[in-house]
């Protein structure tokens, strides 16, 4: 609990944390593959391997998984550690740095 409460009280001496990691989720999801979707709310965000919009179980299961899955390997193999199911979220934290969002956005474009 005393982590948490101090998070909060970091996070209410410097609002701009929130722009902050706005900022560098909305940089990592416009590197997404093509023939993705991302749904993405603050610093969190999921790549779908479908070409339409993801908004309920049913239209999420339609993702190609095998596809997932390729890329989660070829992400870990440039130390990238995403969740290893296509239905996990991610998340940005203010401890990445720009040089971690470049880095996670060149290896989107390359696996």
């Amino acid at each position: 609990m005393g982590a948490g409460l101090a998070m909060l009280r970091f996070l209410k001496a410097h609002p701009e944390t929130y722009a902050q990691l706005e900022t560098r989720t909305a940089a990592i999801c416009a590197a997404a593959p093509p023939g993705t979707t991302v749904n993405r709310v603050g610093s969190m965000f999921t790549i779908f391997f479908t070409n339409g919009p993801v908004t309920n179980w049913e239209s999420a299961k339609k993702s190609d998984t095998q596809r997932f899955g390729a890329f989660h390997r070829r992400m870990l193999d440039r130390g990238i550690y995403l969740a290893p199911s296509q239905f996990e979220a991610a998340f940005v934290s203010a401890a990445h740095t720009e040089q971690d969002v470049r880095k996670t956005g060149e290896a989107f474009q390359q696996a």
